[in-house]
């Protein structure tokens, strides 16, 4: 399909040792437009699961997450901390609509949504 939509999905690190992570959110790349979708839901449950700090720190860099080029995408895809990481980004064969953006979430980031 010509237009495609590409993503990438953003992670918070658990249990760095053994890879365990969540899904927080969902970078949607379409042509030239880029949006990041997040879970607040999502994102809260790390307060339990990491603690108080880690939260903070998380939901600060997921909240202010841009990316003005997909070249900045691929960078964040090969850099990680210790408590968010990003999927290298993938294509999926949908037309890009708000529609298909949104089962994007859905599956990959939050289905209550």
């Amino acid at each position: 399909m010509a237009n495609s939509l590409k993503y990438s999905i953003i992670y918070g690190v658990i249990n760095p040792e053994t890879s365990e992570q969540i899904s927080l959110g969902i970078v949607i790349i379409d042509g030239d437009e880029i949006s990041v979708r997040y879970s607040e839901k999502k994102m809260s449950t790390l307060k339990v699961l990491c603690g108080e700090e880690e939260y903070k720190f998380a939901s600060r860099v997921v909240r202010s997450m841009s990316f003005p080029s997909v070249a900045n995408i691929e960078y964040m895809t090969r850099y990680s901390n210790n408590l968010i990481a990003m999927s290298p980004i993938q294509t999926v064969d949908l037309e890009a609509n708000e529609k298909n953006k949104k089962w994007l979430y859905r599956n990959y980031v939050y289905a209550g949504a």
